[in-house]
């Protein structure tokens, strides 16, 4: 797959459908490649008018990975964020936006549609916050504004996000596959073939968990933008999973409140993931959403 220098690191990514269409711009979560994007959920946005971008944040896949940045104290962040005092991190949400600001400078991109999901859409605030002129339209898919008020992950949400690392291949799966039967949809089938299929292709393609503990400290960092979401004036939808147990609906229902005419969905026994079954919906919103904008 090509690579583009952008904000002083490679970043890996991977176009879908024909280059005149409008430009679509995929932004993963935390420790999630591009390829979590599926295929076909590309291949169903490049067919319905979109020139469709995914890729690799800093820190995962094959994009550069901040080795020399070191392994921060994740439970420093943790307690710093929760008192209201200043998170140590070796980058922030703003320096992620600002890759994908580096990567559209880059691909020709002057403006785009803006799809996040989980920390994606955190980036995907940040970035229509910081940088409003490359912004269309803004979707956020299970995020959150960072307000401290909002419910937090469920006790066994956290868990499985805060478990620690594992060796091995099929250990690193099996921890996968683990934490997605709790975060995952509820009201959906559990595709596990599937999802271990991602999942391993993941490994092989680059495994960097102090990248995620870096992502990680990067959103504790970043703070509350409620407030800075209440000036746009950006075209906005916000998707959210009734029964995401990680990223609670009321982040959601807080990112909607906050942006001025913003669209909020919620979608009935999804959790925090993209199972196929929502797909449609998804798609449709999106292009809905397009041609407002």
């Amino acid at each position: 797959m090509p690579r583009a220098t952008a904000n002083h690191i490679e970043i890996e990514y991977e176009t879908f459908g024909d280059k005149g269409n409008p430009p679509l711009l995929l932004i993963m979560g935390l420790g999630a490649q591009m390829i979590l994007w599926e295929d076909d959920f590309c291949r169903e946005l490049a067919q319905r008018g979109f020139h469709v971008t995914r890729f690799d944040n800093r820190d995962v896949g094959q994009s550069t990975c901040l080795k020399d940045a070191g392994m921060p104290d994740i439970g420093a962040a943790l307690m710093a964020s929760m008192m209201g005092a200043k998170v140590e991190a070796p980058y922030t949400l703003s320096d992620m936006a600002k890759d994908v600001v580096g990567l559209m400078d880059a691909l020709g991109i002057a403006s785009a549609h803006i799809v996040g999901a989980s920390m994606g859409g955190m980036i995907a605030q940040t970035l229509a916050i910081e940088h409003p002129s490359r912004v269309r339209s803004l979707t956020s898919i299970m995020s959150t504004t960072g307000n401290p008020a909002l419910p937090q992950a469920t006790p066994e949400a956290m868990a499985v996000l805060l478990s620690p690392q594992v060796e091995g291949r099929e250990a690193n799966i099996e921890r996968a596959v683990t934490a997605f039967r709790v975060i995952g949809s509820p009201g959906f089938p559990f595709d596990e073939a599937g999802l271990r299929d991602i999942i391993a292709r993941s490994y092989d393609r680059g495994f960097h968990p102090d990248g995620v503990a870096r992502q990680i400290a990067a959103i504790f960092a970043s703070g509350n933008r409620k407030p800075l979401l209440a000036a746009l004036r950006v075209p906005t939808l916000v998707l959210h999973g009734k029964n995401d147990c990680l990223v609670a609906y009321e982040g959601g229902v807080d990112t909607a409140e906050a942006i001025a005419g913003a669209r909020l969905v919620g979608i009935d026994g999804m959790g925090h993931d993209l199972p196929r079954g929502v797909w449609p919906r998804i798609v449709n919103e999106i292009c809905d959403l397009a041609a407002r904008a």
